[in-house]
């Protein structure tokens, strides 16, 4: 209900601000949202071994290890650009974020070595590290691929945004400072 009211809003939003083809008030404005409870799930101690398994057997399993071991959101690493990639400096540069600035992402060794073997792997002209068929070029959804791996590893109830809170709660848990999280 939430996402509905979300997205009704954004429609007359747009067609008051943008279009100028309303002008009465936005209807979806005072209808009040439904409780929703912060998502706290991340891969426990006990699935991780399972998870990466599970990652190391699936085509795709080396974009979900990268969700992990960089802590981007999705768009973002569907959207990954080998020109984006700089694998001796171990940094990615993401030209636009959520909130529209550009961002470095440092590349752990692991993620350096899982994308020289994806590059090397693939075709020259393309510059997308995750290649799609569709219009935008790139991977656009990885869904299935993801049901796949959460029904290899036995886990339930893990989204793939989950992987971004995974690898914040396990830096948590090893001490990393606040920034570095």
């Amino acid at each position: 209900a939430n996402r509905a009211v979300a997205i009704v809003s954004s429609v007359y939003n747009y067609a008051i601000d943008e279009l100028g083809i309303y002008s009465g008030p936005n209807p979806a404005a005072k209808i009040k949202k439904n409780y929703e409870a912060p998502r706290e799930r991340f891969a426990q101690a006990d699935e991780m071994p399972r998870l990466v398994s599970a990652m190391a057997d699936d085509p795709l399993g080396d974009f979900f290890l990268l969700a992990l071991l960089t802590g981007a959101r999705r768009a973002n690493l569907q959207a990954m650009r080998k020109s984006e990639l700089n694998l001796d400096e171990g940094l990615w540069r993401v030209p636009i974020t959520k909130n529209g600035t550009s961002q470095n992402v440092t590349l752990s060794p692991e993620a350096v070595i899982i994308l020289r073997n994806r590059i090397g792997a693939s075709d020259k002209r393309e510059d997308y590290v995750f290649p799609g068929k569709g219009k935008t070029g790139h991977l656009t959804e990885p869904k299935t691929a993801w049901a796949r791996i959460l029904k290899a590893a036995d886990i339930e109830d893990l989204r793939i945004h989950d992987l971004r809170r995974t690898l914040g709660s396990w830096q948590a848990k090893t001490g990393a400072s606040l920034t570095i999280i």
